[in-house]
Formats: structure tokens, C-alpha cells, sequence
């Protein structure tokens, strides 16, 4: 239940809420928050009171029903309860619960009998008295009570010894959420939530393992050439382009410094691999984002510039093959068909680069002589 006060007047309101148990929660505003959910009947009350001390209260539609609706509690402990008596006990709980959580009433301990939480406590005020309280909520009542805080602890540990717990016990969803209703409107906007950090720049080595998988989806999201799935196990993540010659692996879960990715490339589905790059799981460096559009992916055929933590592997050249006559061309790598020492290469076959002329003879600057 919430009151709004305009006007004037709005101190001597103020006071008058105040007094009746109705809980600042920011500039001229107040609640009425009860456990024995009686709000309209005590906001009437009020009302009343305000209207004697010459002060104007509009009431909205939707609170003069509920004013005026008659209800009770199903399965109340106490049938033989009038309305009346049943809203007395309910006030006499409420008033309990207020003075706990004011500080009026210590709870010394407490203890559950096998039906509800029962205590034991002293009001702090002079002359106090020590209580016995049994029940929760808007049912606690003051069964008992004692002159001095020793007697009443003595009864209480005699009674409830094995189930007996320091302090008071912990709060009801009632009382959470009473709790909760009280909190200053204008503590949120005192607090507000702090603001999200700017991004940093850091060196790779300090930086976040990242979101590595997200990185894969992206890639193959915006390459519709690339399909990917999962193995049996759900360890691993295998992407393939529609080539079959361009290969990823992505490991989950790999410990620190052991291979998570796998980039490879192939110069036909079946040959050998030709390329490929491997990557531990953190961090993610901006290089190894751009891998995916770079030369090496584009033509796998290419002998790329990888990074230096990357291998790669080359086909082996491969041998010649023999000429229509039978004979092996010179490959200019000291291999088969290569012309004796002495003669001169065909037109039809290349001779081979040499620093020495076929004399011997070299000038000042190494160049052969004519």
C-alpha cells in the first residue's frame, strides 16, 4: 500500500503515517507493508484518523474494494476465531515482527518443535520481560513469559535442548518479501550499475582465452562453401570445404598449450597434406582470426608465410618423366639427364645454370667470357 503526499499539510501527514507504521521509502512517499496481509484494513484506519485532523485522503477505486472486501485465512489453527478476534491475533503477530526488527525484542534462540518455529527472547526496553514465543508469521503469539533472560533460556534448552539453535531463526518468504516491499525507492537510483568497462588493448600473451567456438560458427555462417559437425564423442568439431581439400579441427576442452586447431590443406581429397597450421586454445591473437581469408586458405597449392609458431609440409618433387624417346631430361638439379661434361644442350633441351663457362674461364666479375 503506497500514499503519496501533496500539499500544504504534507508534514503533518507525514507524521501521522509515521506513527501508524507506514515506512519512508523516498520524498513524500510512504508503505504500509504488514505480514498478516491486513493493508487495506489498516490503510482505512488511517484514513479515518487523517480525515479527523482535517486532512483531504483520496482513496483510488481499486483500494476502496479491496476496503471493503471481506476475506479470511483457509485452514486457519484457531476455527472458532471471529474476524474480528482472528485480525486482533494477527495484529498482536504484527507488532512482534516489529519489534524484532526494530531491535525492541532480542531473540536469544530458537528452535523448530515439529510443527513451527518456537523462540525465546527479552524486550530491551526497561523493565523488559522475557518471552516464549511459538509460531510464524502472522500466528506467532507470546506463549509465556519471564522475569529475568536466565530463566527463560533454562526453560527454553529444558524443552527444546536438542533442537536448540542460537540467534533468531531465518526469515520466512513472508518476511522476505515484507522486506523486500520496505526497500527506499531511492536507494536504486542512488546506486546505479556501474558502467561497463571500456575495451583495453592488451599484448596476446595477457589476453583472454576467448570465445573460440563462436569464432568457428562465425566463419562457417559467412563461408556456406564450409560444412562442419561433431564427432560421436561431442570432443571434437570438424570443418570441411566442398573441395574436400580444405580441413579445420577444433578440439574442446584441450588443456593449456596443447593443440586446439588444426588448419589443413590438401592438394587433392586423397593426397597428401601440403599445409598446415596448429593453434593451443588461448589466446585468440587478431592474426589467427584473419587466417580464414588469407592466401594459404584461398590456394592451398601455395607454399603461405605462417607465423613461426606454425609447420608446414611440401609434396616431394617429383621425378621426371621419361621424354616420347626414351631418354630422361636434365632437371638442373645435379639428377638423371644430365648432359656429360664436355657437350652442349640441345635447343630442345635446357641447359643448366652454372656459375662456370663451358671453358672455365670467368672475368674479374665471374662473368664467362665470350
Amino acid at each position: 500500500m503506497t500514499a503519496v503526499l501533496t500539499g500544504l499539510q504534507a508534514h503533518v501527514a507525514h507524521l501521522g503515517l509515521e506513527a501508524a507504521d507506514w515506512t519512508v521509502v523516498a520524498d513524500n512517499v510512504l508503505v504500509l507493508v504488514r505480514i498478516d496481509h491486513e493493508e487495506p484494513y489498516w490503510t482505512k484506519d488511517t484514513a479515518k484518523h487523517l480525515c479527523a485532523e482535517g486532512i483531504s485522503v483520496e482513496i483510488t477505486p481499486r483500494l476502496r474494494e479491496a476496503m471493503d472486501e471481506e476475506w479470511t485465512w483457509a485452514n486457519y489453527p484457531m476455527p472458532w476465531c471471529t474476524r474480528s478476534e482472528i485480525r486482533e491475533v494477527s495484529d498482536q503477530a504484527q507488532k512482534i515482527h516489529d519489534d524484532i526488527r526494530h531491535g525492541q525484542l532480542l531473540i536469544h534462540a530458537h528452535a523448530h518443535d515439529g510443527h513451527t518455529t518456537v523462540a525465546v527472547g527479552t524486550y530491551l526496553h526497561r523493565g523488559g520481560k522475557s518471552v516464549y514465543l511459538h509460531g510464524e508469521d502472522h500466528l506467532r503469539q507470546i506463549a509465556d513469559t519471564f522475569d529475568s533472560p536466565a530463566q527463560a533460556m533454562l526453560a527454553f534448552e529444558k524443552v527444546h535442548g536438542a533442537e536448540m539453535r542460537p540467534g533468531p531463526a531465518p526469515l520466512t518468504d513472508t518476511e522476505c518479501t515484507a522486506a523486500e516491499a520496505r526497500t527506499p525507492l531511492a536507494h536504486a537510483a542512488a546506486d546505479p550499475e556501474p558502467a561497463r568497462p571500456e575495451p583495453e588493448t592488451v599484448p596476446a600473451y595477457l589476453a583472454d582465452a576467448g570465445d573460440h567456438d563462436a569464432l568457428l560458427d562465425a566463419f562457417i555462417d559467412s563461408h556456406s562453401e564450409w560444412e562442419k559437425w561433431r564427432t560421436w564423442s561431442d570432443a571434437t568439431t570438424h570443418a570441411i570445404h566442398e573441395s574436400q581439400t580444405l580441413r579445420i579441427e577444433r578440439v574442446h576442452e584441450t588443456p593449456a598449450h596443447e593443440t586446439a586447431w588444426t588448419v589443413a590443406a590438401y592438394e587433392t581429397p586423397v593426397s597428401d597434406r601440403m599445409w598446415v597450421l596448429t593453434r593451443p586454445a588461448p589466446p585468440l591473437p587478431q592474426c589467427w582470426r584473419g587466417c580464414w581469408t588469407t592466401s594459404p586458405m584461398a590456394t592451398a597449392g601455395t607454399r603461405p608465410s605462417v607465423p613461426r609458431w606454425t609447420r608446414k609440409w611440401s609434396p616431394r618433387p617429383r621425378s621426371p618423366s621419361p621424354t616420347p624417346d626414351g631418354s630422361t631430361p636434365w632437371t638442373g638439379d645435379g639428377s638423371a639427364g644430365r648432359p656429360p661434361p664436355g657437350t652442349r644442350a640441345s635447343s630442345s633441351t635446357p641447359s643448366p645454370p652454372s656459375t662456370r663457362a663451358s671453358t672455365g674461364h670467368l672475368d674479374r666479375l665471374g662473368r664467362p667470357r665470350s
